[in-house]
């Protein structure tokens, strides 16, 4: 009887867990069982297994043998484990030294005539060998430059089993060393603020959901800029670290996105799927383990949902847990994954059914409007920190023309985006001891210890609560935009023009700017109010 141990990494959604591979081979008829909660496609890893390394010219042992993955309580899902099962076989059979194998994670598929070929989730894997202390990984050529965004481990691409057996034995020169370069770079040049005609009170939005990471609703006739509007927030966006640059793709990689020559993106990304989409391809879903949906494509990013009020509600209800925690945790048969979701939601939407270019021109009842409107919940649209209105695009005064120092005229993205990164400091020196990174990830009731409010500024908000005109929910949000605002002025702390300011931004602009209330009534603010 002869016993052997390979290693490979399991991947439980970004999550990873090295996967012990014990090969045994003992008395009995010859054949091969495969026992550690396999799927279907690891299962049928037996055959390729062994076509590989036949037509690889190594001999298959004519014998039983047995293949256990372990720990045997985590589901194993893929082909991944088919280089780290042939190694095991060949050392237990005592063609390749068993010596060799320890310390090194395998990964990789075989095809049949014994070629490496790229599976999903590389990255994430040796991510995760990184953190369980692995020092050394071989894994497909094909994978190879995804493979070198990870520092700290020796990675080595393999095109064929020959050349990894090889290897084992001593041919150092047989695999490729994988050069390392986690460095984030630009992905080219990013559209221009300056494009998008008029819609004042729409682009200052936009600058202030980019300087403070707030959520963001736009509603307005089709062809009014929307679109254009929240393709060009992530111009404004800081580019990632290297930190959250790794995040983002190993997400891309677990959902097969990944351009495999691919440089680390510095970019944040930009999603929007279209209305049609499943809760499973927005949230994440799945048989077996549950894969990645758009909002953790769109993590550090924005997700960006046009035509809002096309979704289906129960899709749509779905971002709730998402967009309060930051991340999704889906529950199948096979376990629970979490998946990153920290994204800013753009939200885009015609005011009615007909969408006619202008309001007079509107065929709609109240009731038909109100059943439009009425797809996106009022819990939902309590967690929107920014909502605006847009108008028809009257004149292209601008359009096609210079518009450098002309009074007036657009700002251009780099202008609005050294504004954002400055606001974006700010708040990160505010709550660097709390690891906050934006205003809109501060809980409320920091947000009233850290800074007390001026008497009549919290008389705004007091308004509001008192009559039921914001939950208190709302008078967080709007206290994390009011200090976004001051960010951007380069304000110490926010005043009573950017409460008001911020409660407009929530859609009650009118009972902000009522006279304020008499003193003494400051119930409900839990000491904001000096």
């Amino acid at each position: 009887m002869a016993l052997a141990n390979a290693w490979s990494i399991g991947l439980r959604g970004v999550d990873g867990e090295v996967v012990e591979i014990e090969a045994d081979i003992g008395q009995g008829l010859p054949g091969v069982s495969l026992v550690g909660l396999p799927d279907a496609a690891l299962a049928e890893s037996r055959d390729r297994v062994r076509a590989a390394v036949v037509n690889s010219g190594e001999t298959w042992p004519a014998r039983r043998i047995t293949l256990a993955l372990s720990p045997a309580t985590l589901p194993k899902q893929g082909s991944g484990y088919d280089l780290a099962l042939a190694c095991s076989v060949l050392a237990a059979s005592q063609q390749v030294p068993l010596a060799a194998l320890r310390g090194v994670v395998l990964l990789g598929e075989l095809a049949l005539d014994g070629r490496v070929r790229g599976v999903r989730g590389v990255l994430p894997a040796l991510l995760a060998a990184r953190r369980l202390g692995v020092e050394r990984a071989v894994v497909p050529a094909a994978a190879a430059v995804e493979a070198g965004l990870v520092e700290g481990v020796e990675v080595l691409g393999a095109e064929h089993l020959s050349d990894v057996l090889a290897w084992l034995r001593g041919d150092r020169g047989r695999l490729a060393a994988v050069r390392t370069r986690a460095r984030p770079r630009g992905g080219g040049p990013r559209e221009d603020l300056a494009d998008v005609v008029g819609q004042a009170e729409a682009r200052r939005a936009v600058e202030v959901a980019a300087a403070g990471g707030h959520h963001l609703l736009m509603v307005g006739p089709p062809g009014s800029g929307k679109t254009m509007l929240a393709r060009r927030m992530t111009g404004l966006l800081p580019d990632l670290d290297v930190d959250a640059a790794l995040q983002v793709a190993a997400v891309r990689s677990l959902a097969g996105a990944l351009d495999p020559q691919e440089a680390l993106p510095a970019a944040p990304p930009f999603v929007a799927p279209h209305h049609s989409v499943s809760s499973a391809a927005l949230v994440g879903g799945g048989s077996g383990l549950a894969r990645p949906g758009a909002v953790s494509l769109a993590h550090r990013g924005v997700l960006f949902l046009d035509e809002i009020y096309e979704f289906g509600p129960h899709v749509l209800e779905m971002l709730r847990t998402p967009l309060e925690e930051g991340e999704v945790r889906l529950a199948r048969t096979d376990g629970v994954v979490r998946y990153p979701a920290r994204f800013q939601l753009v939200m885009a939407a015609n005011p009615c059914p007909c969408a006619p270019a202008r309001d007079t021109d509107c065929s709609c009842s109240s009731l038909e409007k109100r059943r439009y409107t009425a797809r996106l919940s009022g819990p939902m649209l309590d967690r929107v920190d920014l909502r605006v209105s847009l108008r028809p695009v009257e004149s292209l005064t601008w359009a096609g023309s210079p518009t450098e120092g002309i009074e007036g005229a657009p700002e251009d993205t780099a202008t609005v985006r050294s504004r954002v990164l400055a606001a974006r400091a700010a708040a990160r020196e505010r709550w660097r001891d709390a690891g906050w990174r934006t205003n809109a990830e501060v809980p409320g009731p920091e947000l009233r210890r850290r800074g007390r409010l001026p008497r009549d500024a919290g008389e705004v908000l007091e308004r509001q609560l008192r009559t039921g005109a914001m939950t208190a929910r709302g008078v967080d949000r709007a206290l994390r935009v009011a200090w976004t605002l001051a960010d951007l002025r380069g304000a110490p702390g926010p005043e009573r023009a950017d409460i008001v300011e911020a409660v407009g931004f929530k859609g009650y602009a009118d009972d902000a700017a009522d006279e304020d209330l008499p003193g003494g009534e400051q119930q409900g603010l839990d000491g904001a109010v000096a």
